[in-house]
């Protein structure tokens, strides 16, 4: 089907976390990479309970968090500059294009991506 790697968007694991079975179910048994921006965008959401920010970092720490490198920067200008996406989403997606792996997101933005191997999650 999709392979065993899948490079997965912020709103993905707050639906997973949120107990969303279909992710559960499509993401069991898969080897998950996350962008630093993901975990920064998670553990810096105002209000979260001390409780929610360990589950959040049990999660994160079950998958390969990739940093950002001289590549994915310049991915992420060109992104950025040709799809007029957020600063944050430009990262995810350069991030993902320069690993060459599907995305999997419910963000619609990231559609207008043509060379983004793509997984829309419709909620």
């Amino acid at each position: 089907m999709i392979g065993n790697k899948l490079f997965i968007d912020t709103n993905i694991i707050l639906y997973l976390l949120n107990g969303d079975e279909t992710l559960a179910e499509l993401l069991n048994e898969k080897q998950l990479y996350i962008s630093v921006i993901t975990e920064l965008e998670l553990l810096a959401y105002g209000g979260i309970t001390a409780k929610e920010e360990k589950i959040i970092k049990e999660f994160v720490s079950q998958c390969k968090t990739i940093t950002i490198n001289n590549a994915i920067k310049q991915e992420t200008i060109r992104v950025r500059k040709t799809y007029k996406t957020k600063l944050p989403d430009s990262i995810i997606i350069a991030t993902a294009l320069y690993l060459d792996l599907p995305l999997i997101t419910a963000d619609i933005d990231f559609k207008k991506v043509e060379e983004l191997t793509l997984l829309y999650y419709e909620t």
